[in-house]
């Protein structure tokens, strides 16, 4: 459904009944937020946006500066496809905006469409297609697996098959085109591939991938969790990202003449990237939850390094293929499916861009296995670690002028000072682990 202008989506109401027009958002963590509207309202969200009280939600505003505006944007008008029937339902996403119509520093969706202006003055567009993998779960109470898969296994070992093909037709319904599917390393796990898009249109689709998946799973009698690390001693989920800058039809990452098929650009990328890797990661692991996935021995990168067929390193350049230039690009692969897609394509973005502004030079790429290396021979290597947990990624977070810059004062702010409290929450629990191990001794 390819809607460009508020008359487009009016029509398009009309001539289909539709009951109900939902409005997304997203809070500072990620979350989806949603409200309804009927169609008789629809004249004055389309052109003024509806009010709502930010008070309420997650590092938006305080109490006494809590009204605020959702005004949906009418290119991302698409029919809810589990919500059919004789009268359909219907969701926009929506900036959100103060009450005098300017764009609220708050709005995560605003924080990447602020860089992306940037980019477009450049005469840039930025690309990104992640891979975001997840778990079948019996229900949301424990980690009882649907099935004992593998990587790409087929049936009878991957019972997740029909689930997906389910969700693939929910994603088509909703112009989110597809690359392929398959079965992950992990028994349960599955990962289904976005065909890159735009950086704004992959955010709102990445918001609505998670969603569709967790739906038709929920249909189906079974739950579908993002959680980066939900069973210890099995892999967990990753969200590796795919990035590149356009100039026009032409891929600006793509240099012919270079030994390795980058252009000077894309090496500053990605010595940007490399830098600031440690500072961006609160923002793209953003959950306590996400350092017991970035552990040696599980194929999560744990290491700031890049190579093209190491899948042990950060970064990784998929090997040129000639005659496809525009394929060219970088895959960043330590984020995890669980992060603000908004924020995390912002930093990653920022970090880019800071290499490409700064002329960083990029070291050479690791071809070696990096888990296998020991402490010495990767300080040779010159490569460090990523942050080990929460609290340290945070301190990163924290000093960093590029974060603070990239996503303004107010979600820096806000945004840390979430991340604080949640490690503080961590950090106070009496876990299982400390029963079952102090408890019987000390």
């Amino acid at each position: 459904m390819n809607c460009q202008s508020i008359e487009d989506v009016k029509k398009i109401v009309k001539e289909k009944d539709i009951s109900f027009v939902q409005f997304w958002f997203t809070d500072v963590l990620g979350v989806l937020k949603s409200f309804a509207i009927t169609p008789s309202e629809l004249d004055e969200g389309l052109t003024e946006g509806m009010g709502f009280d930010g008070s309420s939600i997650e590092g938006f505003a305080r109490i006494e500066e809590s009204d605020m505006i959702a005004k949906p944007d009418p290119t991302t008008f698409q029919l809810v496809p589990w919500r059919g029937g004789e009268r359909p339902v219907a969701r926009m996403f929506c900036d959100v905006l103060n009450p005098d119509g300017t764009p609220y520093e708050g709005g995560t969706r605003h924080v990447l469409k602020r860089l992306l202006e940037k980019v477009a003055k450049k005469g840039l567009t930025y690309y990104v297609g992640p891979e975001l993998e997840y778990f079948y779960f019996k229900d949301n109470t424990c980690t009882e697996f649907l099935d004992t898969g593998g990587y790409f296994d087929a049936r009878p070992l991957d019972m997740g098959a029909n689930l997906r093909r389910e969700t693939i037709f929910a994603l088509q319904s909703m112009d989110i085109r597809v690359e392929y599917s398959h079965h992950e390393v992990a028994p349960s796990q599955h990962e289904i591939d976005l065909r890159f898009d735009e950086g704004l249109k992959m955010a709102d689709k990445t918001m609505t991938y998670r969603l569709i998946v967790k739906e038709v799973a929920r249909q189906n009698g079974v739950y579908a969790t993002f959680m980066p690390k939900p069973v210890f001693g099995e892999n967990g989920s990753g969200m590796h990202v795919h990035q590149s800058l356009f100039k026009g039809n032409k891929n600006a990452f793509h240099d012919p003449d270079d030994k390795y098929h980058l252009s000077d650009m894309a090496k500053h990328y990605i010595a940007g990237l490399l830098r600031h890797a440690p500072e961006i990661t609160a923002v793209t692991n953003q959950w306590v939850n996400s350092y017991k996935r970035l552990v040696p021995g599980y194929e999560a990168p744990v290491y700031v390094s890049w190579a093209r067929r190491n899948r042990s390193a950060m970064i990784r350049v998929p090997m040129y293929k000639p005659g496809k230039e525009e394929a060219t690009r970088i895959e960043f692969r330590s984020p995890d499916p669980a992060c603000n897609p908004y924020l995390a394509f912002a930093v990653m973005l920022g970090a880019g861009l800071e290499g490409i502004e700064k002329k960083y030079e990029l070291p050479d790429p690791i071809e070696e296995d990096i888990f296998e290396m020991n402490p010495g021979e990767r300080r040779a290597h010159g490569i460090t670690d990523l942050p080990g947990n929460l609290y340290a990624a945070i301190l990163e977070a924290e000093k960093s002028e590029l974060v603070r810059k990239v996503l303004g004062e107010h979600v820096f702010n806000k945004f840390i000072e979430n991340k604080k409290i949640e490690w503080d929450r961590y950090r106070t629990h009496v876990s299982k682990f400390e029963i079952d191990r102090y408890l019987p001794t000390l």
